[in-house]
């Protein structure tokens, strides 16, 4: 079984700071491509960022110039530096991965979601 745990939301005020993680645990035999997604309310859900197993990054509008994304030397976990926080990037963060089974079956494997709130 595949988990993915996030941690690191929660409130802080404009021009702040916060870095989000979220590691992979279970049974599988590589971990691609990781990434951020998140939903507003009433909104889609956007990519905000990804990082490929070689460390190729790819960021969302919202996250240009501002968020970075890296992976742990073990790539099995990935985090988010988001800096010079709005009150628009408040939303439910969701972590994602591509993991290949040990039968080479790839999936997407979501987190369950972190919520980061930005006050003015």
């Amino acid at each position: 079984q595949v988990q993915l745990v996030e941690s690191g939301g929660g409130s802080v005020q404009t021009g702040g700071s916060l870095t989000l993680s979220c590691a992979v645990s279970g049974n599988f035999f590589t971990i691609d491509t990781m990434g951020w997604y998140r939903q507003a309310p009433g909104e889609r859900r956007e990519l905000v960022a990804e990082i490929t197993a070689s460390g190729t990054t790819n960021y969302g509008d919202p996250a240009k110039d501002r968020f970075t994304i890296n992976r742990n030397n073990a790539a099995t976990t990935v985090y988010l530096r988001m800096r010079i926080l709005k009150p628009e990037d408040t939303a439910v963060y969701y972590c994602k991965a591509e993991i290949r089974s040990r039968t080479l079956i790839e999936d997407d494997y979501w987190g369950k979601g972190t919520l980061v709130t930005v006050s003015s």
